[in-house]
């Protein structure tokens, strides 16, 4: 993966949690309890999605950078081998 990729992960993982948090702040009063149930199940199944794509998205990142400061790039071929 690039560092890109990984940059779009935290971005994408910090997002979701960030937004499924506050969705959960302001939800009004006044809905039946069902409603709860299925937006509560909601917030956490994708703040964990989140918690996920943010661990992945950190472990490409220093992963990258240490092929980065070896290689001079982070870009690696097919065979797994890094491009100068």
């Amino acid at each position: 993966m690039t560092r890109r990729g990984a940059a779009f992960l935290l971005g994408l993982a910090a997002f979701m949690i960030i937004e499924w948090i506050n969705l959960g702040f302001n939800l009004q009063d006044g809905h039946e309890t069902s409603f709860y149930v299925i937006h509560g199940i909601l917030i956490v199944v994708n703040v964990i999605l989140g918690a996920i794509l943010g661990v992945i998205g950190l472990r490409a990142w220093r992963a990258t950078g240490d092929d980065a400061r070896r290689t001079g790039t982070g870009e690696r071929t097919p065979s797994g081998s890094t491009r100068a």
